[in-house]
Formats: structure tokens, sequence, C-alpha cells
């Protein structure tokens, strides 16, 4: 399996340079209400100028990540449009755990996407020698907690290790994730 992942609704793909990505990256990282839950917690980008930077930034390092960390975008199939998306990181101190993190536009909340996307990443990166993956969420994140369980991963606790932040610690193993839908997922 490889990238780009294609679901029932979505695509997962590296971010592009393209103006269509850098514009769905702006709505996406310029609106307060996604950037406020980001640990650590970063301003939202201001205009598109600075957003291109930042998804440059983010295409000249993708090929010197090891995989399968990266950000990647969610294309919505039916009509191309970026509605999130995808990172999956080192956690500090940087050298073992991963992080897989996920964002959507305010507009897109509550359809799946997020869930659709992430098991999809998550089957990939598992083909991968990792034997597990980590969210956080702040406690009161309400949304990313339920994406956490409806992913399949479970709760281990609260720390305040990574980020300075009191922050809930879900996790999933490969055992944990749901089954992969009829017809599987594909790669283009």
């Amino acid at each position: 399996m490889q990238l780009p992942l294609t679901t029932d609704r979505l695509v997962v793909r590296p971010w592009t340079t393209e103006d269509s990505d850098v514009q769905a990256a702006l709505d996406l990282y310029g609106r307060p209400e996604v950037t406020e839950w980001l640990t650590p917690v970063i301003s939202s980008v201001a205009d598109l100028a600075a957003m291109r930077a930042v998804v440059q930034s983010w295409t000249e390092s993708q090929p010197n990540l090891i995989p399968p960390t990266g950000r990647y975008a969610m294309e919505r199939r039916e009509d191309g449009e970026v509605v999130g998306g995808l990172v999956l990181r080192l956690l500090p101190p940087y050298d073992h755990d991963l992080e897989l993190t996920w964002q959507l536009r305010p507009a897109e909340w509550g359809h799946g996407y997020a869930t659709e996307a992430a098991i999809a990443l998550l089957h990939w990166a598992f083909t991968f020698d990792i034997d597990e993956i980590f969210a956080l969420a702040r406690p009161n994140n309400t949304r990313a907690i339920a994406t956490a369980q409806r992913i399949g991963m479970e709760w281990v606790g609260e720390t305040t290790k990574y980020y300075d932040t009191a922050l809930q610690v879900y996790r999933v193993r490969q055992s944990d994730l749901p089954e992969v839908p009829e017809g599987g997922y594909s790669a283009d």
C-alpha cells in the first residue's frame, strides 16, 4: 500500500505547493477555531503568503522524513476539495513515539472524514515497523477525544510531558483498528 490512499469518500495524499492546496491549507490553518486545539499551540496563519511559505516547508521536508511520518491532505473524492489535514510525527523527545493529529475545516466537522482518513493512514502506517501510535487531546476537546475513540484508540492516561500542557493520551495498535471496509482502501 502506498500513498495516495483512497477510501470511499477521500484521498489521503501529501500536500503540494499548488495554489489550490495553499488556499485549502489557509482555509484550515488560518482559523482560530482549528489552531486553538493544536499542540503545541500555534497562531492562525495570517495570510496566503505566510501559508505558502509553510506549505513550501512541508513539501521540501517531506522527502527527508522517514515514512510513515509526514503531513497529508484529506481530499474529498467527489469534488477534489481539501477538507482537512493529517500529521504523523515523532513526539518529544523525538526518538520513538509517533503521534497522529487531524484537523478539519469547521464546515466539515461531523461528517466522519477525520475518522475515515485516519483509519486509512493508520493501516498504511502499520505496514512499517511500528508497534503503536498515539494521539493527544486537551481534556476539553471533546471532538478530538470522540474521534480518537472512533478510530479505535484507547485512553492511556493524562500527561504534561510532551508540550508542558495537560493532555489526554490515546493509543492505538494495529490490532485495535477497525476492519478495513469491504473493498478495502486503494492506492492510486
